[in-house]
């Protein structure tokens, strides 16, 4: 038996966005460059993507960008708005996507930007307070914090911070990767200047992708040639993924009330049968515990360590695919640098099981049932060791 528990990675392409890109591998093939009835016909399918987008982000035609993910996305939102605008100094979290940290670390060993963290409390959440401190000690800012984290789950109050960014004119840049599609938005009504989404994340394609650029900015393309994009992203663009990622988009927003009360369901079934096991030292990272201050299809879990091998490797032996962030010293050096950055010592294996809308209550009794049989064989094992070593002693 094969269950998929890694939706946070990626997910199934929906049938109906399957159905939708078909005529774009096949008859509707022009280059939507080109001025005859092949390209004007593929070119008008874009046109219908972006304006399908905007409509349901609040947006503008003309700020939607297609791109080829997220990655892309907030490298060109921080690159774009550093050189624009020559940004001396970012806010950012120690609990940003590695495609956030990994960029503006570029910028500050060049010594462009200097970065200062926002704090964190002991479960993850931005500490507002400090956000204005950090806004009023440095003009010419630019925040970057993600709405919902990728490994914890946490919701971030992006309204609010965008009220802060208003008020002290800076600029925000949040990566809503994980939230696109789950989460309702409406850019008319919140102060946020870039955004970005990947359709892989919602049933659609992989490599495409969006960024929202809010009309007041005007930010330099990198990838340069051709003027597609309203010359802001050179290059033949991703049709069949771009005509993927609305249609996985629409479905999403067509569906999101049944779809977010099936994962909140799946969440508390899943959460209270962890509750029940007897294997002890169970807990919970971030806010991933709550069907509030968390995403509905992200529980992260800290387990006692094996004392041989690891419970994510075990679990994909039975056909169980998870995402593992983790710590135990008997699992090498690396781990989760968002749990790193919460918890001090986290002596524990972090496991993240992440749903979609194709898991059931049953995949996941059957997930919790392989646990128990994991840490009893484990126990057994241990216990073998333990007598072979006495007698050894002996």
């Amino acid at each position: 038996m094969e269950i998929y528990c890694d939706n946070a990675a990626t997910t199934a392409v929906d049938p109906e966005v399957v159905k939708a890109i078909l005529p774009y591998l096949t008859s509707n093939y022009g280059n939507p460059s080109s001025s005859h009835w092949a390209g004007r016909k593929v070119k008008e399918a874009i046109a219908s993507s972006r304006q399908t987008i905007a409509g349901l982000l609040g947006a503008d035609t003309n700020e939607i960008f297609f791109v080829s993910g997220a990655t892309e996305a907030n490298n060109l939102a921080l690159s774009g708005a550093i050189n624009a605008y020559e940004i001396s100094h970012v806010i950012t979290s120690k609990i940003e996507h590695k495609a956030v940290l990994q960029t503006l670390a570029v910028y500050e060993k060049a010594g462009d930007i200097e970065i200062s963290f926002v704090k964190l409390d002991d479960f993850g959440n931005v500490d507002l307070k400090h956000l204005e401190n950090l806004l009023k000690a440095n003009p010419q800012t630019l925040i970057s914090l993600m709405h919902g984290n990728n490994e914890i789950g946490n919701i971030t109050d992006i309204a609010a911070i965008g009220v802060l960014a208003k008020q002290y004119n800076a600029i925000f840049h949040t990566d809503t990767t994980q939230t696109i599609g789950k989460l309702p938005f409406n850019l008319k009504e919140i102060n946020i200047d870039f955004l970005v989404g990947s359709a892989h994340k919602f049933h659609g394609p992989k490599g495409a992708g969006f960024i929202y650029i809010n009309k007041k900015h005007k930010i330099k393309p990198y990838i340069i040639g051709g003027g597609q994009e309203n010359g802001q992203r050179g290059g033949t663009e991703n049709v069949i993924g771009i005509v993927g990622l609305a249609k996985a988009l629409e479905l999403s927003y067509r569906s999101k009330e049944v779809v977010q009360t099936h994962l909140a369901k799946l969440k508390k079934h899943f959460i209270s049968s962890l509750d029940d096991l007897t294997i002890g030292g169970i807990t919970f990272n971030g806010e991933s515990r709550s069907v509030h201050k968390s995403l509905n299809n992200i529980v992260s879990v800290a387990f006692p360590c094996l004392s041989s091998g690891n419970l994510v490797s075990k679990l994909d032996n039975l056909g169980i695919a998870v995402s593992g962030g983790s710590a135990c010293s008997n699992l090498g050096s690396g781990g989760s640098h968002v749990i790193s950055a919460i918890y001090k010592n986290p002596d524990k294996e972090i496991v993240r099981f992440s749903f979609s809308k194709f898991n059931t209550i049953e995949e996941l009794d059957f997930i919790v049932k392989a646990i128990i049989s994991i840490y009893q064989k484990d126990r057994i094992e241990e216990a073998k060791d333990y007598v072979q070593t006495f007698n050894l002693a002996s």
